[in-house]
């Protein structure tokens, strides 16, 4: 059952919409989240404001991934609240319910249908009713078609529209599945690593493709290829530990005495002698970054 803040009732019916009048969008409050004694959350605060789009970065290990699962229900924390503009509690809902309400998710690797039609990919994931007669034999309204004439201009698969989506290349696929995620009408979009494994040019339109999704959406994504974050960051939010280390514009989170230290390992006061044995820098963080998040995690 979706309900807000004060437990109240909201019905799918209702077509949520977040109050988002003091600009927030997602409020992640105090969250922590233990695996058998490892906090890989630690009472951790994130804001995304409505429309932005923001970077996730941080090492192996920093919380990204759990953050995601917390906030689309797919684990649910120990302690924190997190709501979805100021009236829905997001910890009331499933996984379905969640993303009902208007926040979609796409993983790393693409989950498309590939023994289905580009065209048809999209037409099953439009937001409405989602019974299997209606999504098998159902006729498209007149909006409907113009719905996924919009979406495959958007993300540029218009001539292959009728290709089998098997035939597409990895970028396509991904840009297939961030069209099936705005099939759905969702407010927050949560994109994990999407250019992975992406040629040069791939890149390039994947990072013109979630800029322009920003201010109708807010987008969040998580990626560890630091080229593609400097051109796409307005945000960038650090994690560490399970906790919000640093955040601010690229260039303010790469100067940061906190990141700097604790990315040049200086916290442990270890001796930094073999500091360089990876090619991390001893002058500036911002290397040492690009490197930690490279890893997984």
């Amino acid at each position: 059952m979706i309900v807000d803040k004060a437990g109240t009732p909201i019905t799918a019916t209702d077509n949520v919409q977040p109050d988002t009048r003091h600009g927030v969008i997602l409020y992640v409050e105090d969250v922590s989240v233990s695996f058998d004694g490892f906090k890989a959350l630690n009472d951790l605060n994130l804001y995304i404001n409505d429309g932005e789009l923001r970077c996730l970065i941080g090492a192996n290990g920093a919380g990204k991934t759990t953050l995601m699962d917390v906030i689309t229900g797919k684990i649910r924390p120990d302690t924190g609240k997190v709501n979805f503009g100021q009236q829905v509690d997001l910890l009331q809902l499933d996984e379905s319910e969640i993303a009902r309400v208007g926040i979609g998710r796409k993983f790393q690797k693409p989950t498309v249908f590939e023994a289905l039609s580009v065209y048809k990919n999209i037409e099953l994931s439009l937001a409405g009713d989602k019974g299997i007669w209606t999504s098998l034999f159902g006729k498209l309204t007149g909006e409907q078609r113009d719905r996924i004439d919009e979406i495959l201009r958007t993300i540029g698969l218009t001539n292959e529209a009728f290709y089998m989506a098997e035939r597409l290349s990895h970028g396509q696929k991904q840009w297939l599945e961030i069209g099936m995620l705005l099939a759905a009408e969702p407010r927050v979009l949560l994109v994990d690593e999407p250019v992975a494994g992406m040629t040069g040019q791939e890149t390039e339109r994947t990072a013109e493709l979630l800029t322009s999704l920003a201010g109708e959406h807010s987008v969040v994504v998580v990626e560890h290829d630091m080229a593609f974050v400097r051109s796409i960051a307005r945000t960038v939010t650090v994690l560490h530990q399970g906790s919000v280390l640093a955040e601010g514009s690229m260039s303010e989170v790469q100067s940061n005495p906190e990141v700097i230290k604790v990315y040049l390992g200086e916290d442990s006061g270890e001796d930094s002698g073999d500091d360089n044995s990876e090619g991390y820098p001893s002058e500036s963080g911002e290397e040492y970054i690009e490197a930690s998040s490279s890893k997984e995690g």
